[in-house]
Parts: structure tokens; C-alpha cells; sequence
């Protein structure tokens, strides 16, 4: 039976967790509690002991005398064992409680599990940076307010709107609406006229089209729906996140782009879009080393840099690196003319020599077969004829995989 799953470190925070899913049960949902604690005795019992957790972990945390290295182990436990009752269809929605140790320790887990499923994380950590809890999850983190250190007339409430948020989302989910083909693109505001041309067309053809800002973050979330099974197809437009990643701007993609995409084998048809720019804040944060290089004030707090071509030889090099071990339709289309707004006659950026480096470099470093092509095409990434490009393309590729 479907069920939410309470968890927390139970020798800290047993009273706390017990409380949440006392409020839980109170909605008339099902609930059990999971002990992920690696130190003391729990102070109160729960449905899935520590124990069971660790059972199907490859180093058993309970052994470890280090607590960091308990700590790890035990999250990457919970990761496996969440993996798995999923997988069996026992998991209905999961909270966790915890200070900077028991998030560090749960959210792995809740990330872990695919999008759509309910998640929430109440954490002491939740009112500063909570990218590296959540990534590119559907996670929803709650602040505290209080340390979680016992049930006053603060954490009271806090732990009770959180139960009832919990118990709301899984009551209430949304029907299956019919299925529709799904596919993921990539869109920045420099390429935004030909990801919107490709997106009209797509869903005048029946395509369910979800669009992900290319932000490094984005990237990961369109990766994490591949991986997930929820997209079927994949039109990556704009990859500017690569020229972050090599560069070290502050919208870099990560070091596994492109991997959940290739490892899913769906149709795949991408671009060098908006390659020809990294991406910093406010123009006084640049690093000194790039003091000197061209610059555009995209607005007050995003400013963008040439990219040079050496640095576009590299990000061939490191895309080339990913495609080739493809085994799997897919198609990379080259916009000749320029790969973004600014990236045209009369723009600031407007560079045909790196422009060419980075083609030349792609044509050279990519290992072309009949499944992995690779198109040059004389056009400027948005003009409405190359957008038809790529959705032909696609539609070419989805056809092929069709009949394979």
C-alpha cells in the first residue's frame, strides 16, 4: 500500500518526526517513520528501523566510527532503499525533518526519486542557498524557523503546516492527463525566436513541448525528466551551459551534460546555441583575468563574454567527447551565421572567425556514422528556416526510431 515515509534522524530528532506523523495520520493518510540516524539509540521507536535502512547498503554506515563518513554512507543507503520501495510502488510521498546534517543526509534521497512524486524537507538550512539540497528537483524545502530541537509553540506549527502539506499533496494529486509524446528543448533569450518557431510547430504536430531555461540548472532538470522516463525526444538548441562549464562562468551545466540524454537513447537532434558567450554576474564581478575581453551588459546583474576561438575549439572537443560514445540516432545542426541575438551582423558579438574555430573543431573531433551526423547549414541560428530544420530533423529521427 502507497504510504508517506516520515524520516529523520531518530536518536536527535525522534520526538519531532513522531509528532509530524502523528498530524499526518490525523488527515487519515498512511504513514511510517524511518530511522537514518548513525550515533544514539532512538529516543522513539519507528516502523523502519536504521538497521533495515542499512541492510542493502553497500557499506554498512552503522559500522562506521567516523561521523562523516556514517553520515555519507547511511544517505546513500536511504537513496537505495527509497529507490526501492518506490520501485515496488510503496511510496506515495516522503518529508524529512533535520538541521544541516540530517539535510545533507535526506534530501540525496528525495532527489532521487522522480519527478511528480511529493517532497518536502523541513531543515534549519532552508532560508539560505538551497540549491545544493535541491538541484534541479521538485523538492519543496520549509525553514525551520526554530531549531528543530523539540516541540514548542514555534516548531509546533512549523512540523504541523508541514504534515498537512504533505498530507495535502498526496491527497490531492493531480489525474493522468492523456498522454501526449513528450519532448525537451533548451532556450536562452538569445535563441528564444527559433526555440519558440520549433516549439509551435511541434505542438501543432501533438507534441507535449517543455522548454528549460539553459541555465545549468535547467539543463539538469530537461536531464532529470530523460532520466525519469517522462521525455521522449530531445531538441538541445541551445548548449551554452558547455561554455560555463570549460570557461567557468556561473551557469555552468555540470560535468555528466549530455549523459542522461545518450545513456536514454532517444531521438536526439541538437545545437551550438548561444556558444558564443559565458556568463558572469554584475559587471564588477568578472574575474580580473577577463578584464579586457569583450563584454556585454545583458542587464544589471548578468554580463556576458565573448567567447574567443580557442575556447570554442575546447567546448567542440568536450562536446565531442559526449557525442561520440552515442549509440543512438542523433544530429548535430550547425547554424553558419551565427549562433545567438547578438551573434549577428552588426551585433557586439559578432565574431565569424571563432564562429568557424568552433565548426571546424566539431566537424573534426566528432566521429560521424549514419546514426551520428552532423548538418552545417548557412543560416543564423533564428531564422525561422533553420528552426524548420530542426524540427524536420526530428521528425526524420523519430520516424527512424519509430520503425527500428
Amino acid at each position: 500500500m502507497s504510504r508517506v515515509y516520515a524520516i529523520a534522524t531518530m536518536d536527535t530528532k525522534g520526538t519531532e518526526i513522531a509528532f509530524v506523523a502523528e498530524r499526518i495520520r490525523a488527515c487519515g493518510v498512511e504513514v511510517v517513520t524511518v530511522d537514518v540516524g548513525t550515533k544514539d539509540s532512538a529516543v522513539v521507536m519507528s516502523e523502519v528501523s536504521r538497521e533495515q535502512v542499512a541492510a542493502g547498503a553497500a557499506s554498512n554506515p552503522l559500522m562506521k566510527t567516523d561521523r562523516g563518513e556514517a553520515v555519507t554512507a547511511m544517505s546513500a543507503a536511504l537513496v537505495e532503499f527509497l529507490v526501492a520501495e518506490h520501485a515496488a510502488g510503496r511510496v506515495a510521498g516522503v518529508i524529512g525533518i533535520g538541521g544541516g546534517g540530517g539535510t545533507a543526509l535526506i534530501t540525496p534521497a528525495l532527489r532521487a526519486l522522480p519527478v511528480g512524486v511529493p517532497k518536502v524537507m523541513v531543515s534549519t538550512m532552508a532560508s539560505g542557498n538551497v540549491g545544493p539540497y535541491v538541484d534541479c528537483a521538485d523538492l519543496t524545502m520549509m525553514y525551520s524557523v526554530v531549531d528543530v530541537a523539540g516541540i514548542n509553540s514555534v516548531s509546533r506549527r512549523v512540523l504541523a503546516n508541514a504534515a498537512h502539506a504533505i498530507a495535502g499533496m498526496v491527497q490531492h494529486s493531480l489525474p493522468t492527463a492523456a498522454e501526449k509524446p513528450t519532448l525537451g528543448m533548451t532556450m536562452f533569450g538569445v535563441t528564444t525566436p527559433c526555440v519558440d518557431a520549433v516549439r509551435r510547430s511541434l505542438e501543432a504536430r501533438g507534441y507535449d513541448c517543455l522548454v528549460f531555461h539553459a541555465t545549468g540548472s535547467g539543463d539538469r532538470a530537461m536531464e532529470n525528466l530523460v532520466r525519469s522516463e517522462l521525455i521522449q525526444g530531445v531538441i538541445d538548441v541551445t548548449t551554452t551551459a558547455v561554455a560555463d562549464e570549460v570557461v567557468g562562468g556561473v551557469l555552468a551545466c555540470g560535468p555528466h551534460r549530455f549523459d542522461a540524454i545518450l545513456d536514454a537513447r532517444v531521438p536526439y537532434v541538437l545545437s551550438v546555441g548561444a556558444l558564443d558567450m559565458v556568463n558572469f554576474g554584475a559587471k564588477e564581478t568578472v574575474p580580473a583575468k577577463f578584464q579586457g575581453r569583450t563584454l556585454h551588459a545583458h542587464n544589471a546583474q548578468v554580463t556576458l563574454m565573448r567567447t574567443t576561438a580557442e575556447e570554442n575549439r575546447q567546448f567542440a572537443r568536450w562536446i565531442a567527447n559526449k557525442l561520440n560514445r552515442s549509440t543512438s540516432l542523433l544530429t548535430l545542426l550547425i547554424p553558419e551565421r551565427g549562433l545567438s541575438t547578438i551573434d549577428a551582423p552588426g551585433q557586439p558579438f559578432h565574431d565569424p572567425d571563432a564562429d568557424a574555430a568552433l565548426f571546424e573543431e566539431l566537424e573534426r573531433s566528432v566521429e560521424q556514422t549514419e546514426q551520428r551526423r552532423i548538418k552545417r547549414l548557412p543560416l543564423h541560428i533564428n531564422d525561422p528556416v533553420f528552426a524548420a530544420a530542426l524540427v524536420a530533423e526530428f521528425l526524420s529521427l523519430a520516424h527512424l526510431e519509430t520503425r527500428e
